[in-house]
């Protein structure tokens, strides 16, 4: 029997993978870092598509080959308690903690913000994220076909739309890419900037998170071992790269040609609805806002549905599925109604100390089919959290900064190299990993 996918099979799978990975986090980011990169967008769009394209695509590999049925079970190679304490974090992160809530706010932000009056902005959020969550909410508790149609329409109907603006803009640019004013720590720190900007897309976690749908979705059309399940997601992976890369480049682009007509926006979804008002007016900044908005929810119905089955099968004498369904929306809610300011500020510290962490967790699944180490998972990950749990204390609020025990650590700290550009997680890492290869060595001498 011939198992071999064909061309039209990887296209589907590769569609699948951009659709999982594609959400409010991959619209936003990019274009404020234009905005903010200026002259240097393309040097910070590197570092952005390493974390933000790259690593995700790893992360799907990585659980293919690595034969584990869920993530709890592959860091759970470090300790069965790591494995369960990351599986936790990691999901609350892309759940009610930073992504989901994102979702109401970014949808707020693109299609109605500019619409409602400065002094009603608090009551027009917490009116269109109620709305929003309690819509979440019923297709979460019952999902149904819908999630897959609303999904088929939805993503070309956005494409298209995307196209249309992209081609427009380079038709008739805002201004002159070279010419415009490098802001922040992107005169200086330009692709280490765009590579920790990558973090926010919480694509690497998400990748780690969701690749179990890839994998029952190439052993479904009959690849079983985990090799031909790393070659098959290889392929179909090659779609949602490419595309991934063509759209991330060119929101950056976007983001950073605006500065010739527009001021430097507070977050990305308030440069979204600017840009798109620019060349559509008000109708064009109210079809985004719809075809965001419906992006979003496609993305909340996935993530709460998600998050729910993973913490019953994590804790199964808890609660039940519709119990969790119902913490995790009200609580995303709560959290949307932060703004989207502040849940990206308080975000930055939590994924400053998880994504190093997942990212050594995949680095070392490639690792470990070379050789069979079990001390490379330990090792590396005690040295790569130690020194992530610096660039977590670093990129805290100055006022929570200014505590007396903070300060003294972080003057200990600033001797990693690379800790400036908050990076400091990357040579403990390196040497957490050459320590296991030594002893590993040692091991096979004797």
């Amino acid at each position: 029997m011939d198992d071999r996918l064909y061309f039209h099979e990887y296209l589907l799978i590769g569609s699948l993978l951009f659709g999982m990975f594609f959400g409010a986090g991959n619209l936003i980011f990019p274009v404020h870092m234009g905005q903010e990169a200026g002259a240097l967008v393309y040097l910070a769009n590197y570092g952005f598509l390493i974390t933000g394209v790259g690593l995700p695509f790893l992360a799907v590999v990585a659980m293919g080959i690595s034969g584990c049925k869920n993530l709890q079970s592959l860091a759970g190679r470090i300790s069965p308690l790591y494995g369960k304490l990351f599986t936790v974090a990691l999901y609350l992160s892309i759940g009610p903690g930073i992504a989901l809530p994102r979702t109401g706010t970014v949808s707020y932000e693109v299609g109605m913000a500019s619409s409602v009056a400065p002094g009603m902005q608090q009551i027009g959020l917490a009116l269109f994220t109620g709305a929003f969550f309690l819509v979440a909410l019923g297709f979460s508790l019952k999902p149904n076909k819908i999630l897959i149609w609303v999904g088929k329409l939805l993503n070309p109907l956005f494409l298209l739309f995307l196209a249309v603006l992209v081609v427009t803009a380079l038709f008739a640019p805002m201004g002159d890419v070279a010419n415009m004013a490098v802001n922040g720590a992107y005169k200086t720190q330009a692709f280490s900037k765009g590579f920790i900007e990558g973090y926010n897309t919480l694509d690497a976690l998400a990748g780690l998170a969701f690749a179990i749908i890839v994998i029952r979705t190439l052993e479904g059309m009959g690849q079983k071992t985990p090799k031909a399940i790393a070659l098959g997601t290889l392929k179909a992976g090659v779609v949602s790269v490419v595309l991934m890369c063509i759209i991330y480049t060119a929101l950056a682009w976007l983001g950073a040609s605006s500065m010739g007509k527009l001021s430097l926006a507070a977050n990305g979804g308030i440069a979204w609805a600017q840009i798109a008002n620019y060349y559509f007016g008000h109708f064009g900044a109210l079809l985004l806002g719809a075809i965001v908005t419906l992006a979003c929810l496609k993305t909340a119905i996935g993530l709460i549905t998600s998050c729910s089955a993973t913490f019953v099968e994590l804790f199964p004498h808890s609660v039940s599925y519709k119990a969790y369904v119902y913490i995790f929306t009200i609580a995303s809610f709560l959290v949307a109604n932060l703004g989207l300011n502040k849940i990206i500020m308080l975000s930055v510290p939590v994924l400053m100390f998880i994504y190093p962490l997942a990212m050594t967790l995949i680095i070392v699944t490639f690792l470990t089919v070379v050789c069979k180490n079990r001390e490379l998972y330990v090792v590396t990950t005690v040295f790569t959290g130690i020194a992530a749990f610096g660039d977590m204390l670093a990129s805290l609020p100055k006022s929570v900064q200014a505590a007396g025990w903070i300060q003294s650590l972080l003057g200990v700290y600033q001797h990693l190299p690379l800790f400036s550009l908050g990076m400091g997680w990357l040579v403990p890492a390196l040497i957490g990993l050459a320590i296991s290869f030594l002893f590993r060595k040692k091991e096979n001498a004797a």
